[in-house]
């Protein structure tokens, strides 16, 4: 099967991640979101992440170029799904804005296109419900940073055909990504052992066992991660956390995945990490 037009939804961090990626590879994208802003700080985005690239020589600037030039943006879904063999949908992590998502997608898109997904938690099979075409559906779970992370988790819901798990994957590869395949349980692998690990973190903040700094540093240097718990947790955003935490919780029912208060409040107050300014740390500009 394949790929040259790709439709990519959301030009958020994830969206336009994913979008650089495939037009870097040679692939036409529609970049689509909701409002023009909102695709002009995509494409911003896009091409200072191209820029550097330029700058570590890993690219030239024609290849820079002609990446950009791949990357067509709009806010009209129906027009940029017609034109597509995939659409990877990289929108908010909230299942009822997926599925409406998707019951679009399936009206739009050509007969044979698959439909993706980029859902950190959020089950596949329940979004494939949304559509007429389940077979066709999977989860491509990209990393972030998308031009840099080599790992995308291909997630199989109930339905989800062999052929379209085998077409996502040789497409992975092609993208330079190393593909993992994984069943369709809450979180995948990735969030079902990265959250409660960080919401572990919360709970020691919240019962004094050490500070932020100290529980980073713990992390960093005795396990060696290269980035301590609390603080990636500010890189993913605390509402993000919070929202896959209450995915886990919901989706297998064990209190070991119940959200840490803390991290609840501080969502709450608007404490949302390196988006907001302040999280677990502070950061300057925001």
């Amino acid at each position: 099967m394949e790929f040259r037009n790709v439709c990519v939804i959301g030009a958020g961090t994830m969206g336009s991640g994913i979008a650089h990626v495939f037009a870097q590879y040679g692939h036409a994208v529609r970049l689509v979101d909701v409002k023009q802003e909102l695709l002009d700080a995509g494409l911003r985005t896009i091409a200072g992440n191209l820029d550097r690239q330029v700058k570590k020589g890993t690219l030239t600037g024609e290849q820079k170029s002609g990446a950009l030039a791949r990357i067509s943006a709009g806010t009209d879904l129906e027009a940029a799904a017609a034109a597509s063999e995939i659409a990877v949908e990289a929108a908010t992590e909230h299942a009822p804005t997926k599925k409406e998502i998707f019951r679009r997608l399936d009206a739009a898109c050509p007969p044979g296109a698959i439909l993706a997904t980029n859902t950190s938690s959020i089950s596949i099979t329940e979004i494939a419900a949304a559509t007429r075409r389940p077979p066709l559906v999977i989860g491509m779970h990209f990393m972030n940073p998308v031009p840099v992370m080599k790992l995308v988790e291909v997630i199989r819901g109930q339905a989800t055909a062999e052929a379209t798990c085998a077409a996502v994957k040789a497409l992975c590869e092609s993208l330079d990504k190393v593909p993992v395949e994984v069943s369709d349980y809450p979180g995948f692998i990735a969030n079902r052992v990265l959250m409660p690990m960080i919401n572990e973190a919360v709970y020691c903040v919240m019962e004094g066992v050490a500070s932020p700094e100290a529980i980073d540093t713990v992390m960093k240097l005795g396990m060696n991660h290269p980035m301590g718990p609390l603080t990636l947790a500010d890189f993913i955003g605390l509402d993000v956390c919070l929202a896959i935490m209450n995915v886990l919780h919901e989706g297998l029912g064990d209190p070991k995945y119940r959200p840490c208060p803390l991290l609840k409040r501080m969502v709450a107050a608007g404490q949302l990490g390196r988006k907001s300014g302040r999280g677990f740390f502070e950061y300057a500009g925001k």
